[in-house]
């Protein structure tokens, strides 16, 4: 069976699996890509936040107890993300939205920033997202997003063959469109996008694009020369920094 969107995080044993592969000691998530959402982040004192794709909002938690942002919306189209999520917002200025991102009800001019941690890739329609943010972003406001890296969005070969990536070949780059990758025992369905792509499509909904990261690893986050080097071979993620 196939999962689009957020729908596999309904599975009780994914989602079990998920979150202890997710907040384990080194994931990558925390040790490369967080980094380098925040660098694109900047301050959020004072701002209203949207988190598209928002999982169990603990970024969300983060960004009200100790970063100083005066409201969180995150919405997920998983009823055990918002579930999650609204146990790690308890107590805070934060709601959850159980909604697939393409369906939330983006109201014109609401939010300083909107930002989506590795959940765009689920989407198929990109361009109709990227106005919805626009349009939902104040004057100035910022969008910052994080995605699989293309390389390894069109590098699925070994995980096809074994379930386990065991080299980093890249083969239809420039096909743009569905991908189907074997995670955690369920076949996914995620899309594909060239870097040139991402940025083409965000210039056309009238995104000025102020920063582009690759999220390079950086030695202090990793408690193993060994971990470090390995994550050093091949870019996981790449991130964007928007501005209406």
């Amino acid at each position: 069976m196939q999962y689009r969107g957020s729908s596999v995080y309904d599975k009780d044993e994914f989602f079990e699996h998920y979150m202890n592969r997710r907040h384990r000691e080194e994931s990558p998530n925390e040790s490369i890509e967080t980094p380098s959402l925040f660098e694109l982040l900047g301050c959020v004192e004072g701002k209203d936040l949207l988190d598209l794709g928002c999982g169990d909002a603990s970024i969300g938690k983060m960004l009200l107890t100790s970063k100083g942002a005066r409201s969180y919306t995150g919405v997920d189209g998983s009823k055990n993300m918002c579930k999650k999520a609204e146990q790690n917002l308890a107590g805070l200025n934060g709601k959850t939205v159980e909604a697939a991102m393409e369906s939330y009800d983006f109201t014109r001019d609401t939010f300083d920033i909107i930002l989506s941690q590795l959940a765009i890739h689920y989407i198929e329609d990109f361009s109709a997202l990227a106005a919805n943010i626009h349009k939902a972003l104040k004057p100035h406001g910022t969008f910052v997003f994080s995605v699989q890296h293309p390389l390894i969005t069109s590098s699925f070969e070994s995980l096809q063959a074994s379930g386990r990536r065991s080299s980093w070949l890249v083969d239809n780059y420039y096909f743009s469109g569905q991908r189907i990758e074997p995670w955690i025992g369920e076949q996914v369905v995620k899309y594909h996008r060239t870097i040139e792509e991402y940025f083409i499509t965000l210039q056309k909904a009238g995104f000025t694009i102020h920063s582009l990261r690759e999220a390079t690893p950086r030695r202090e986050n990793f408690s193993s020369q060994e971990e470090y080097e390995r994550r050093m071979r091949i870019p996981l993620f790449l991130l964007f920094g928007c501005n209406k």
